[in-house]
C-alpha cells in the first residue's frame, strides 16, 4: 500500500513528456494531505498504511458507481453489490479484510456519510463519482481518528477542490452478449469568484444499468446439484407435493417420486439500476483566517431484483377435505399420510361438508410444496432518496494553528415494493371454497385456488392470481446529525531537536443516529408474504454519542547518522454512548527512516465498537440460511438410535423418521434478529512495514506492511456449521461434542424438516458478544515509472497475502479458518493471494495504453465441512486471471476519449453448483461477487472540458 507521502502515485497523469518525467523523479511528488489523521501538516507522515486509487485508475475503470472502484482491490472482500439478487437490499457496501460491512467507514472528504441501513452501512452508490479526485483507503490506525466502527479501516472519497470550468462526460458500456448496458452522464460546473476568495461547484449526473439474466449465460441456465451434478433446483415444484408425496398428473394420485424446479434462469447476475445525483459545494474567505463552507448532496436511486416464481415452500396448511378440486382418492391419501391420520369413514364424511360450519367439516394439517408459476417471477423495487447537508467555518488562529467547526445532517429514505409473491392468508382463504368458482369468504374478490390439478402452469386460474398478487410496501428511514469542532496545527515552527515541529489535533464530536422501519401488515407478519424468506416488522431505535479526541505526532530526530527521521505518534478518543456507556479508543505508533528513502513504520490500535441500531433493535424473525444437507433427512437416522433421538427431541414427529425432507433449494429456516442486551466489542490491531523510495532508482516506490486484527467479544451470529457440527458430529451421525447445541435447532412439526412456515424456527442464529474474529496478512505494492524516448512506462503491482481468516462463534465453537477455503461457512471467499498489476504505456501527450491484470488464488472446499456427497469437481476452484485493456487519447486540447475492454479473454466463472453457500452469495452456480459472470464487455467514455 502507498504511504502518506507516496500513495497517490498509481499511474502517470495523461502523458507527460520524457523530459518532464526525468526532471521530476520519484521524490519530487507534491506533498498532499491524506486520510488517516486530523493533523494536516504535510511534512508529518502518518504511520498508517494507505492505499490510493488515483484519477487515472478512475478513468480507466470508467466506473458507473463507487463500488466499481473498490470491489476488485486486493484486501477487499465482496459485500452487497450489483451482483446480489436474492437478498438484494438496493445498496452496495464495503467489506475490508472480510471483517464485515459494519466494521469499516466510508467518508466523503473526511466526513461521515449518513448510513443507508439501520446497521450503519453506507451505500457506495451515493458517492458523486464525477467529482472524485482519488480514493484513499486506510487499513491501520483509523479508529481513534474517525470512530471505533473503523476497526478494519476507512475508505475516504476525496473530491476535487477549487474546480473551475465545465466538464461534461458520457459513458456507454455493453457486454459482448448484448446485455447489461451501462449509461452514465455527468455535467460539472465550477467557478472561482472575488479574486479567488470563493469557489462554487455544481455537479449533476444520471446512471442507468440494465439487467443481466442468468438465463442468458450458459453456466447459470440450470441449477446444478452439488451431489448429482445434474440440473435440479428446488423441491417446491409443479405439480403439488403434499407431505413429501407428489401429485401424479396422469393418475391424479400422490406418488413417492417427485421432480424439481429449475429456478436459476429467472435470476439476475446484474441487478438493474437507475440513479440521479446532484452535488454542490461552495466556500468563501470572509476575511483572512475565516472561511465559511457548505456542501449539499442528493441521490435518488432505484434498484430492481427478480426471483423465480413464489411458492408454498413446505409450509403447513390445513386442507379442507371438501375442497372442490380434490378427488376421493387424493382425499383418502391425505387422510392416511397425515401426521395425525384421519380414519377413512371420517374422511369420506368430510367430503360432503357444505362449508366450515358443517359438523362433518375436517381440515387436515399437511405440509405443501407448490411453485406458483402462474403468478410469474417475484419482483422487488427499492427506491432510495438520500440527502445530506454540511456547513461550517474554518480558518487560522495563528501561523501554526487552524480550526474547523461544522455540522451536518443527512437522511436516507428507502421504499421497497414487492409484487408477485402472494399472501399466505389469501391462500388459506382461497382453499376454503364451496365450488370451483366460489370462496366461502368472498372478501377482497376471492377466487378459489386449485392446488390439485395435474397440469403444469394451467391449473391456477388467472382470477386467483389477480386476487393473490397484492403489492406490499416497506419503508426505512435513517438519519444522522453531527457537530464537530477541532483544532490542528503545530507547536511552534520547529521541534525540540528537529526542524519539523510537533503536530497535534484535538476536538469534540457529537453524533445522533435514528432509524425507523414502517411496514404494512403483510411485511410485519411472519410467513405472510410467500417466498419472502423473512418478514420485516416495524421497529425504531436511536442513540447518540459525544466524543473527545486528540492526536500527536512528535519528530524525535532527523538528519543525523542512522536517523534521517524518527517520529512517534499517538491518538486517543473517549466516547460516551447513550446505549453502552463510556469507552476509550487509542493508537500508538511511529516511523524510523535510518537513511533517505527507507522508512519503517508501525502502529497499534485499540478499538471499542458499540452495537448499532439494527444489531440492538431489529426484531427477531424467521428467515433463511444456506444449508445443503440436514443430518436428519431421509434415511440418515434410520437404524441410528442416537441420531433418531436427537431429531425427535428437536421436534420431528416420530413417524417422519426416514422421510424427513432435505432443505428446500439448499436453504433452511433460521431465526435471527437484534439483541438489546449486546455490549461493546473490542479490537486490537497492529501493522508494521517498510516504505522504500531509493534515490538511486528514481520512480521506484516499494511498500510492504504486515497487519493483524483481532476482535474479541465480537457481535456476530454463528454459521450453520457452528450449530450442526457440535450437535451432530463431523460425520452427521449424532456423535457431537456439545449436545447443548442441539437445543438451537427447531424442526417442522409436521414433516420434521428445517424448511417451512412460521411454525418452523429452524436454526437459531442469534446475535451475541461471544464471537472472535481474527485476520492477518501482508499488503504489498511496487510502483515504477520510467521515462523513455516516446513518453513513459509505468508499472503498478498491488497485492495481498492473507495468512489467516478466523471466526469462532463462541468459546466452545470451532475456531474456523477460512483462508483459501470455501463452504457454506466460509463465504465470501478469502483467497490466500490476490494481485493486481497495471502496466501503462504513455505516448507523448497523445495516448495512454493500459493493461490491468488481476489474479485470484485457487481455493478448495473447507476440509472440516461435514456436508456429504459433494462431487469432486465442486470441491476446488482454480486460480483465476482477468485482463482489462484501456486506451485513453487526447483527441484535442478539450476532449479526450477512453476505450476499455473488460475481461479481455472472456474468462468463464467457475461452476460450483447451486448448493454451496447462501443464495445471496452463491448465485447461478458460481460466486458472482468474486468471479466475473458477465463475460467480455466494452465501454467508451468521452469527456469535454473547458
Amino acid at each position: 500500500m502507498g504511504s502518506a507521502a507516496f500513495g497517490v502515485v498509481t499511474t502517470p497523469a495523461l502523458a507527460q513528456s520524457s523530459d518532464e518525467l526525468a526532471a521530476a523523479g520519484a521524490n519530487s511528488q507534491p506533498a498532499i494531505v491524506v486520510t488517516g489523521s486530523r493533523i494536516t501538516n504535510p511534512n508529518l507522515e502518518q504511520s498508517s498504511p494507505i492505499q490510493v486509487v488515483g484519477q487515472d485508475e478512475i478513468d480507466y475503470r470508467q466506473a458507473t458507481n463507487a463500488e466499481d472502484l473498490l470491489s476488485e482491490l486486493p484486501g477487499v472482500i465482496p459485500g452487497t453489490s450489483s451482483t446480489t439478487n436474492n437478498g438484494a437490499t438496493g445498496i452496495a457496501t464495503l467489506n475490508l479484510r472480510g471483517l464485515g460491512t459494519v466494521r469499516n467507514l466510508v467518508l466523503l472528504d473526511g466526513t461521515r456519510l449518513v448510513p443507508s441501513t439501520p446497521f450503519s452501512q453506507t451505500d457506495l452508490n451515493i458517492i458523486p463519482v464525477a467529482l472524485v479526485e482519488r480514493v484513499e483507503i486506510v487499513t491501520g490506525g483509523a479508529a481513534s481518528v474517525y470512530g471505533a466502527d473503523a476497526i478494519a479501516g476507512v475508505a475516504n472519497f476525496v473530491t476535487r477542490r477549487d474546480f473551475e470550468g465545465l466538464e461534461a462526460a458520457a459513458t456507454f458500456g455493453i457486454t459482448e452478449r448484448g446485455d447489461g448496458e451501462r449509461i452514465r452522464g455527468d455535467l460539472t460546473l465550477g467557478a472561482n469568484f472575488d479574486d479567488g476568495r470563493g469557489n462554487a461547484v455544481l455537479s449533476i449526473g444520471y446512471q442507468e444499468v440494465d439487467s443481466i439474466l442468468q438465463a442468458n449465460r450458459l453456466i447459470s441456465q440450470g441449477a446444478l446439484g452439488a451431489t448429482t451434478g445434474l440440473i435440479g433446483g428446488s423441491g417446491t415444484t409443479v405439480p403439488t407435493r403434499i407431505d413429501g408425496l407428489q401429485l401424479d398428473p396422469n393418475t391424479e394420485t400422490l406418488v413417492p417420486t417427485f421432480n424439481s424446479f429449475n429456478y436459476a434462469p429467472f435470476n439476475f447476475f446484474q441487478t438493474p439500476l437507475t440513479r440521479y445525483n446532484a452535488y454542490a459545494s461552495a466556500r468563501y474567505e470572509v476575511t483572512p483566517g475565516i472561511e465559511v463552507y457548505s456542501r449539499a448532496m442528493f441521490t435518488k436511486s432505484n434498484v430492481r431484483a427478480e426471483l423465480a416464481p413464489a411458492g408454498l415452500f413446505g409450509i403447513s396448511l390445513a386442507i379442507p377435505l371438501n375442497n372442490p378440486f380434490l378427488n376421493d382418492t387424493l382425499a383418502q391419501q391425505i387422510c392416511a399420510n397425515a401426521t395425525v391420520p384421519v380414519d377413512p369413514a371420517t374422511c369420506t364424511a368430510a367430503r360432503t361438508a357444505t362449508d366450515s360450519s358443517d359438523p362433518n367439516f375436517v381440515a387436515v394439517p399437511v405440509t405443501v410444496n407448490r411453485r406458483l408459476v402462474e403468478q410469474g417471477p417475484r419482483r422487488s423495487s427499492r427506491t432510495s432518496n438520500q440527502f445530506q447537508l454540511w456547513a461550517g467555518v474554518r480558518g487560522d488562529i495563528s501561523d501554526t494553528i487552524s480550526y474547523d467547526v461544522g455540522a451536518s445532517y443527512g437522511e436516507v429514505d428507502l421504499a421497497t415494493a414487492l409484487r408477485g409473491n402472494g399472501l399466505r392468508s389469501r391462500v388459506e382463504q382461497a382453499l376454503l371454497a364451496t365450488s370451483p368458482t366460489t370462496c366461502e369468504d368472498p372478501s377482497n374478490g376471492c377466487f378459489p385456488l386449485n392446488l390439485f390439478g395435474g397440469g403444469v402452469g394451467t391449473n391456477i386460474d388467472p382470477r386467483y392470481v389477480a386476487f393473490s398478487d397484492v403489492a406490499t410496501l416497506l419503508g426505512d428511514s435513517v438519519t444522522l446529525a453531527t457537530a464537530t469542532g477541532s483544532l490542528n496545527g503545530t507547536f511552534g515552527e520547529t521541534g525540540f531537536f528537529t526542524e519539523t515541529p510537533i503536530g497535534f489535533a484535538v476536538g469534540v464530536e457529537y453524533r445522533e443516529y435514528n432509524a425507523t422501519r414502517t411496514a404494512d401488515v403483510p411485511n410485519s407478519t411472519q410467513g405472510e408474504i410467500l417466498g419472502n424468506g423473512a418478514p420485516a416488522p416495524s421497529f425504531a431505535g436511536t442513540y447518540d454519542v459525544i466524543e473527545g479526541f486528540a492526536e500527536l505526532i512528535v519528530p524525535i530526530l532527523e538528519d543525523v547518522p542512522g536517523f534521517y527521521s524518527l517520529q512517534v505518534e499517538g491518538g486517543i478518543r473517549v466516547s460516551d454512548y447513550s446505549n453502552t456507556g463510556t469507552s476509550v479508543t487509542w493508537k500508538a505508533g511511529g516511523s524510523w527512516e535510518p537513511f533517505e528513502g527507507f522508512r519503517f513504520r508501525g502502529i497499534f490500535q485499540r478499538s471499542v465498537r458499540s452495537p448499532n441500531i439494527g444489531e440492538l433493535f431489529l426484531p427477531q424473525s424467521i428467515g433463511l440460511t444456506g444449508l445443503t444437507t440436514d443430518p436428519c433427512q431421509l434415511g440418515n437416522p434410520v437404524g441410528n438410535a442416537t441420531l433418531t433421538a436427537i431429531c425427535i427431541a428437536q421436534g420431528a414427529p416420530s413417524n417422519t423418521i426416514g422421510r424427513i425432507p432435505a432443505p428446500n433449494a439448499a436453504q433452511a429456516n433460521a431465526t435471527s434478529g437484534g439483541n438489546p442486551n449486546l455490549d461493546v466489542e473490542t479490537a486490537d490491531s497492529f501493522t508494521i512495514g517498510l516504505v522504500a523510495t531509493p534515490p538511486q532508482v528514481p520512480g521506484l516506490i516499494v511498500s510492504i506492511d504486515y497487519y493483524n486484527i483481532k476482535v474479541s467479544d465480537a457481535i456476530t451470529t454463528p454459521n450453520p456449521g457452528d450449530i450442526l457440527v457440535p450437535c451432530f458430529g463431523p460425520n452427521n451421525d449424532g456423535n457431537g461434542t456439545d449436545p447443548s447445541a442441539c437445543n438451537q435447532i427447531f424442526r417442522n412439526p409436521l414433516n420434521g424438516g428445517l424448511s417451512g412456515g412460521p411454525d418452523t424456527p429452524g436454526l437459531f442464529l442469534g446475535l451475541t458478544n461471544q464471537g472472535t474474529l481474527e485476520t492477518s496478512g501482508v499488503d504489498f505494492r511496487i510502483t515504477y515509472t520510467h521515462p523513455v524516448s516516446f513518453g513513459s512506462l509505468n508499472f503498478d503491482l498491488n497485492g495481498n497475502w492473507t495468512d489467516e481468516q478466523l471466526f469462532q462463534a463462541s468459546p466452545t465453537a470451532i475456531n474456523r479458518e477460512c483462508t483459501g477455503f470455501f463452504s457454506g461457512n466460509c463465504l465470501p471467499i478469502q483467497p490466500e493471494w490476490t494481485i493486481n498489476l497495471r502496466t501503462t504505456v504513455s505516448i507523448d501527450d497523445l495516448v495512454d495504453i493500459s493493461l490491468l491484470y488481476r489474479w485470484i488464488d485457487n481455493v478448495i472446499f473447507e476440509p472440516i465441512d461435514p456436508t456429504p456427497g459433494i462431487l469432486e469437481r465442486f470441491r476446488a476452484i482454480d486460480d483465476a486471471s482477468y485482463f482489462d485493456l484501456s486506451i485513453r487519447s487526447n483527441v484535442s486540447e478539450n476532449f479526450d476519449v477512453t476505450l476499455s475492454i473488460f475481461n479481455l479473454l472472456d474468462r468463464d466463472p467457475p461452476n460450483i453448483s447451486q448448493d454451496i453457500g447462501p443464495s445471496s452469495i452463491n448465485s447461478g452456480n458460481t460466486y458472482p461477487g468474486t468471479y466475473d459472470p458477465q463475460g467480455r464487455r466494452y465501454s467508451v467514455t468521452g469527456r469535454l472540458r473547458f
